[in-house]
C-alpha cells in the first residue's frame, strides 16, 4: 500500500516560553490510502492537536508531517489553503456550519471557493444531501437541523471538494446511537467506495468498533497501533 500521510517525530509544546505544557511527545506513524483509522485516548492525550498537525489547521514545534510527498511546513501560506481545500476534509466537533446558510449553501460553499460553476455546485450539493439522507432539508438552516442532521450536513460539506482525506475530530460526541450508527455507516460506505482516507479522533467506542486501525495516545505519547484488517488477515491464515 502506499503511504500517503508520514509523521516523523511530531513534538507540540505550549506556551514554550511560560509553564509549557507538551502536547505531543514525539510521534512518528504512516497511513496507507484508504485506511478508516481511529485516534483514542482520554481527553488532553494530544488526539485533536495530532489531527490538526495532520490537517494542516496547526504546525509542529518539532517534527514533519508529509501528505502525498508534500511537506506541509514548507508550504508557503496560500499553498497550503490551497492544499487544504483540495485534499482534506474536515468534520469539526462543533458542526462549524455558518447560521446564516441553508444546508445546500454551506455545502457549496467549499466548491464556489474552489472556482466551481453555481449549477455544477448546487447539483453536487443536492446529490451530497441525497448521499446522507437529507433530501428536502436542502433549504433549512443549521438552526433548523437536529444535532445528527448538522453533522450530517457537516459530512457532505467534507466531501464536497471530493478530497483524498476526511479528518474527523469527535464526530459523534454530540449525536445519539441511531444517528452515529447512520452517520459511520455513510462514511464507512465512502471509504470503501470511493477508497477516501478516513482519520478520527475520538474516544467513542461506536467508532472504534468501526475502525480497521486504533493508534491509541496517552500524554502525548503513542502507546499502542493495532492495525485489526492485517492482524485478522493472520488470525485466517492456516
Amino acid at each position: 500500500m502506499m503511504k500517503v500521510i508520514e509523521a516523523h517525530k511530531i513534538t507540540k509544546v505550549y506556551n514554550a516560553d511560560k509553564v509549557p505544557v507538551n502536547a505531543l511527545r514525539g510521534i512518528s506513524f504512516s497511513v496507507d490510502r484508504g485506511e478508516f483509522t481511529a485516534i483514542v485516548g482520554p481527553s488532553g492525550c494530544g488526539k485533536s492537536t495530532l489531527l490538526n498537525i495532520v490537517g494542516g489547521l496547526d504546525n509542529p514545534t518539532k517534527g514533519k508531517i508529509t501528505i502525498e510527498g508534500n511537506d506541509l511546513s514548507n508550504l508557503k501560506e496560500n499553498k497550503l489553503i490551497d492544499f487544504r481545500l483540495d485534499k482534506i476534509g474536515f468534520v469539526f466537533q462543533s458542526y462549524n456550519l455558518i447560521p446564516v446558510l441553508t444546508a445546500r449553501e454551506n455545502i457549496a460553499l467549499i466548491m464556489e471557493l474552489q472556482g466551481v460553476g453555481k449549477r455544477a455546485r448546487n447539483d453536487r450539493a443536492m446529490y451530497l444531501l441525497r448521499a446522507v439522507g437529507l433530501e428536502g432539508k436542502e433549504d433549512k438552516r443549521p438552526t433548523e437541523l437536529s444535532g445528527g442532521q448538522q453533522q450530517r450536513v457537516a459530512v457532505a460539506r467534507a466531501l464536497a471538494s471530493e478530497p483524498a482525506f476526511i479528518l474527523a475530530d469527535e464526530p459523534t460526541a454530540n449525536l445519539d446511537s441511531v444517528a452515529t450508527d447512520n452517520l459511520l455507516d455513510i462514511m464507512a460506505g465512502i471509504n470503501k467506495e470511493k477508497g477516501t482516507t478516513f482519520i478520527f479522533s475520538t474516544h467513542d467506542q461506536r467508532v472504534i468498533d468501526k475502525a480497521r486501525r486504533v493508534i491509541r495516545l496517552e500524554d502525548g505519547l503513542i502507546v499502542s497501533d493495532n492495525n485489526l484488517v492485517t492482524n485478522k488477515a493472520h488470525e485466517d491464515r492456516p
